[in-house]
């Protein structure tokens, strides 16, 4: 989804897409598919514990764990399962894979090298990483190619561009801050209104009334900075009086040990982190 809110069009889309994974982020990408024009009847999906809205998609065409030895011209492959389980999902999809497949991954943790190594017939990869607000279409999804030509590449951008806004990168190392900043940053945020709403209980709210407004602070900054054309620090500064309320809190907030500091530390601990269950 582009910053305007346009979905791509996957309409033209040759071969058949085989996404392996329909788990959450798995499901959130298909829906964006069939959002985007995709033909129901050029998606296969291996899902072995289907929940109840992926099933029903059968009904509108979509293959739901066909044989794979039965697929062929398969175009495009979205690899959106567990790590835990990737040897053998990766195993058992490897034969519809030949040199002109792209395949798109969305694992946690699992590198260029390691997808590659899995699957040997592959030609062109695509890592990416995701985040959960792409369930509502409003992700951000950060990607580094290997071998893609620029129409494979145009395609991966179109099949992420699904859920939210993608972003490049040529150089994967970078891969394991962009997991700790937007990867596993909607659970700061989450975090942050769990905080609020605890701070204003203490400062005499009652709990639902504190949970309400916390959670539609949250909300609505973050929906404020998406439509600004100011940086957060501007929006920042514009709601800041000298001497008053918010000055008060953004002392503390922004002095020794606060919160600028508290986050560079977080990152830094999923960053290495991430490093390490990549191997």
């Amino acid at each position: 989804m582009s910053p305007s809110g346009a979905s791509p069009d996957l309409r033209d889309l040759s071969g058949l897409l085989l996404l392996v994974g329909a788990g959450k982020m798995g499901g959130a990408l298909l829906d964006g598919w069939l959002r985007s024009g995709l033909d129901p009847a050029k998606i296969a999906v291996i899902e072995p514990n289907p929940a109840p809205q992926i099933a029903a998609l059968a009904d509108r065409g979509v293959q739901l764990n066909p044989d794979v030895a039965d697929l062929s011209h398969v175009s495009a492959v979205v690899i959106a399962v567990k790590p835990q389980i990737a040897d053998q999902a990766m195993a058992a999809i490897a034969p519809t894979i030949g040199a002109s497949t792209l395949v798109v991954s969305i694992m946690a943790g699992r590198t260029l090298q390691l997808i590659s190594s899995s699957l040997k017939n592959a030609g062109a990869l695509v890592r990416a990483m995701p985040n959960t607000p792409a369930a509502i279409g409003r992700g951000i999804t950060v990607a580094v190619p290997l071998r893609a030509s620029d129409v494979q590449r145009n395609l991966a951008h179109r099949l992420l561009a699904s859920t939210g806004t993608v972003a490049w990168v040529e150089d994967e190392t970078l891969m394991d801050a962009v997991t700790a900043v937007s990867g596993s940053g909607p659970a700061y945020v989450f975090l942050l209104a769990e905080a609020l709403a605890q701070a204003g209980v203490a400062a005499g709210l009652p709990q639902h009334l504190a949970e309400k407004l916390a959670r539609e602070t949250v909300a609505g900054a973050g929906e404020l900075l998406h439509r600004s054309a100011f940086d957060a620090a501007t929006l920042r500064e514009n709601v800041t009086s000298p001497g008053g309320t918010t000055a008060a809190a953004l002392e503390v907030l922004m002095g020794k040990d606060g919160l600028a500091d508290l986050m560079k530390r977080a990152v830094a601990a999923a960053t290495e982190r991430s490093r390490k269950l990549a191997g």
